[in-house]
């Protein structure tokens, strides 16, 4: 696999690093020199950061030591260059969870109860129209009568919407965002593009990802995205549908 680095040398606990991007998307990987080795060697590693589709991205030093900036292309394509430099105070943080252990479905989003923070709706339904039937539509029937407001087209859009215009309102204002993974979703251009808005606004604390992986293996997800492959999914075919609505429920609630 080919990526590069960044050496930042001895950094102490608190320091922020600032790394930017000209190009495409990448993934970008905070690691102390022990991740580094196994990172080079292919061992499972732990790392701060994930997918960058903007730039900046400034991460946070957890720990005093030896630390590196790894940047590799993953499951995307393109190419991509960057800088690196060390700041002098506090910024917002993206965070990513260990690579090597299973992350929890949700984790904590940072402006939850924060005044800023006041979304229309509880959740954004990503998914391809081939999964309508099967998955999506008896998903966002479920989620709104256990009490959620959920963007799903069906639900939002009318005739004569700018469907790019829809979309994006929906992301920016929605807490959370299911992702229905399937090989048609794959292949589709409006479902990369919302993907894309999730994955930068989940980077930045600003929405949860929750993938369900449809008729596809472990192995599918990893060709199309190892960042995505790393989070926590429920699969159709080990969940029902009505499962998987009350565990999203729940959980949402609960944040």
């Amino acid at each position: 696999m080919k990526f590069t680095y960044y050496d930042l040398g001895n950094c102490k606990a608190g320091q922020i690093v600032e790394v930017t991007l000209s190009g495409s998307a990448a993934n970008v990987q905070l690691v102390d020199s022990n991740n580094f080795v196994n990172y080079k060697n292919g061992r499972n590693y732990r790392y701060a950061g994930g997918l960058a589709t903007k730039s900046p991205v400034r991460l946070a030093i957890p720990n005093s030591g030896h630390w590196y900036i790894v940047i590799d292309m993953r499951g995307l394509t393109g190419t991509v260059n960057f800088s690196c430099k060390i700041l002098p105070g506090p910024l917002p943080v993206i965070k990513q969870a260990p690579l090597s252990s299973i992350p929890s479905l949700i984790s904590g989003n940072p402006y939850a109860n924060s005044d800023d923070f006041n979304p229309e709706y509880d959740v954004f339904i990503s998914h391809a129209s081939e999964d309508k039937d099967d998955v999506v539509r008896p998903l966002a029937v479920q989620l709104s009568e256990k009490g959620l407001k959920v963007w799903y087209d069906e639900f939002e859009m009318r005739i004569g919407d700018s469907l790019r215009r829809k979309i994006d309102s929906g992301l920016r204002n929605s807490r959370f965002g299911i992702v229905v993974l399937s090989k048609s979703f794959f292949k589709k251009g409006w479902t990369n593009y919302e993907l894309d808005g999730i994955v930068s606004k989940a980077n930045s604390g600003e929405q949860i990802l929750l993938p369900i992986w449809h008729n596809i293996t472990k192995q599918d997800v990893l060709n199309y995205s190892p960042s995505i492959a790393d989070r926590l999914a429920r699969n159709t075919t080990a969940y029902t549908i009505e499962e998987i609505a009350s565990e999203i429920a729940d959980l949402i609630k609960s944040k």
